[in-house]
């Protein structure tokens, strides 16, 4: 007989401690069946581990809990600044820090995840930095650079626009933070002046 009441009552204590369980599983499926995306952002819906077509906009959504999940990815205008060096028409080398200003295309984020993934800056931004800060460069010579620095910014924003856009990265605007010269170049300058 106090078997059989050990186990009712083990029956009754389980039953008292599945209901919570049960409870709790349930808020929590619940709320894991909702997402927001935030503004300047969009939701990328992943659905068993694939990509989908889908890009959620601003808003409330519901999605399929265990099954799919949305990556959020910003679309506001960004700024990545980048280290570069090249060597100039005169083959003096000058080391330059690039800030670009872009936005990525509304439409093709699920792509870009797809393909590259969130480390799109050091994997797609940087690499066109660098080759397009490289081919600019070598056009002018190092006082062409200073001289002309309008001009060499807006032949590598084109060439950056035309390399990043086929990613779906839209450049705004570049800025070439600076230029930096080997000692003996900047030497000759002062000189130069006096």
């Amino acid at each position: 007989m106090g078997i059989f009441k050990d186990e009712k009552e083990n029956l009754r204590l389980g039953r008292v401690l599945l209901v919570p369980v049960l409870i709790i599983f349930f808020v929590w499926l619940v709320f894991s069946s909702f997402v927001t995306v935030q503004p300047g952002h969009r939701g990328v819906v992943v659905e068993l581990g694939a990509v989908q077509d889908r890009i959620l906009g601003e808003g409330f959504y519901t999605i399929t809990p265990f099954i799919q999940h949305v990556e959020m990815i910003e679309v506001r205008t960004q700024k990545y600044e980048v280290d570069a060096t090249a060597a100039t028409k005169d083959i003096l080398d000058v080391r330059s820090r690039v800030a670009v200003n872009y936005h990525l295309q509304e439409g093709s984020v699920n792509k870009l995840y797809q393909t590259v993934g969130l480390d799109y800056n050091n994997r797609v931004i940087a690499p066109a930095v660098q080759e397009t800060v490289k081919s600019i460069t070598a056009k002018f010579d190092a006082e062409e650079l200073i001289t002309k620095r309008p001009i060499v910014g807006e032949q590598i924003l084109v060439s950056l626009k035309e390399k990043l856009v086929e990613r779906g990265i839209i450049v705004e605007t570049i800025s070439i933070i600076n230029f930096e010269f080997p000692t003996e170049f900047n030497n000759a300058v002062t000189s130069k002046q006096t």
